[in-house]
């Protein structure tokens, strides 16, 4: 069985199979931008790297408890490429998958996944509510708040961080950079005065 290439829309019309939930696609479509974003700084395939992004999280909402694993599934079911369904499998590493981020890829994934959500959360707490106002220090003063956006994994970030050798105000702003770009699609324009 050969693979064959994913489109965006393909891996798009994927994730709307196995995902309704609102916020799980603004987030797809977050770590897509963010994903893009790293890929054209660092001269890779940008189609690529949105793709991976896009469809990282593709079984959360039906398979939480299986979550990787039946993403695995489903793309080798698609005859995706090995490198894409490697990279979407390596962004659980060391929480419910055991491979490594081994790829600039694949670590930019895994750096930016739960970053994606305390920017989301940190944008929403904002006058605002936008990330076209919203600057790393924001992101920062929240970030030893455990209270704050409880569920992201702050250690994963800070592992994700190291493994690019990028500080966090550099990963963070490069990360709401990238999402600046679809802010309207996943609902943080919100009405900065800027």
């Amino acid at each position: 069985m050969d693979s064959h290439t994913p489109t965006r829309e393909t891996a798009l019309a994927l994730l709307k199979e196995f995902n309704q939930s609102e916020s799980l696609i603004k987030h797809a479509l977050a770590v897509e931008a963010v994903m893009r974003r790293f890929a054209r700084q660092r001269g890779q395939d940008e189609e690529k790297w949105g793709i991976v992004g896009l469809v990282h999280d593709l079984d959360y909402e039906k398979f939480p408890d299986q979550h990787c694993r039946k993403t695995e599934e489903i793309l080798r079911e698609h005859r995706w490429p090995e490198e894409y369904i490697r990279a979407v499998v390596s962004h659980g590493w060391g929480i419910c998958s055991d491979v490594k981020p081994e790829s600039e890829m694949e670590k930019v994934l895994f750096a930016i996944d739960e970053l994606t959500g305390l920017v989301t959360t940190s944008a929403l707490v904002r006058p605002s509510k936008s990330v076209l106002d919203m600057e790393a220090s924001s992101v920062k003063k929240k970030w030893k708040d455990k209270r704050f956006a409880a569920g992201v994994d702050r250690s994963i970030i800070e592992k994700g961080a190291a493994m690019l050798g990028m500080d966090l105000p550099a990963l963070i702003t490069e990360t709401i950079l990238g999402m600046r770009e679809v802010a309207e699609d996943i609902g943080l324009k919100g009405t900065p005065a800027v």
